[in-house]
């Protein structure tokens, strides 16, 4: 969960990951959207995979990377548990 926390965290991440609702894209057409480096945008890429918000499938000459929303069920299926009472469970 440190993880997911830690990939969280950080803005770029957060949008690649808003980019990556709409559909899947390669690292260089998600790199298109920022005005930072692609070896940046690969970091980024890579703690959101260990993360296990973005998956990646290398097609050919491209890795193309999209949500996977499982990890995000699980962490707010957990955050709701918290919210309710256990006597009420």
């Amino acid at each position: 969960m440190h993880n997911l926390f830690k990939a969280l965290n950080d803005g770029t991440r957060r949008e690649i990951l808003e980019l990556l609702k709409e559909n899947d894209l390669t690292a260089g057409e998600i790199a298109d959207q920022f005005n930072i480096s692609k070896p940046s945008i690969s970091h980024h890429l890579d703690l959101l995979r260990q993360a296990g918000l973005v998956v990646s499938v290398k097609e050919g000459q491209f890795i193309y990377y999209s949500l996977n929303t499982t990890v995000m069920d699980d962490m707010l299926k957990w955050i709701i548990s918290l919210q309710t009472p256990k006597n009420q469970k």
